[in-house]
């Protein structure tokens, strides 16, 4: 995941919400995180599992990771929502 320009080396992750430990959970390298974890995200939903989730058949239980990293920039606090994940 590629971190946001302007983050310095003072940062918070969360994952989903849950907020994560560098060394533990992800590493930083250069300007992108690495997580241990596989992360996902769910894509597009097809026109039958849109019906069947429509019609309350089905709900929806694939992984859909969110990743938000928290930092100081212009002595204001940045909160960056949501960012893309790389594939590996």
């Amino acid at each position: 995941m590629q971190l946001p320009a302007g983050v310095g080396s003072h940062f918070r992750v969360f994952l989903n919400g849950v907020p994560q430990q560098e060394g533990r959970d992800f590493r930083r390298l250069g300007n992108e995180l690495v997580f241990e974890a596989r992360l996902a995200r769910e894509g597009r939903l097809g026109f039958w599992r849109w019906l069947s989730l429509f019609l309350g058949v089905a709900g929806t239980y694939r992984q859909n990771d969110s990743v938000d990293v928290v930092y100081e920039a212009g002595g204001r606090r940045v909160v960056a929502s949501g960012l893309p994940l790389i594939p590996e």
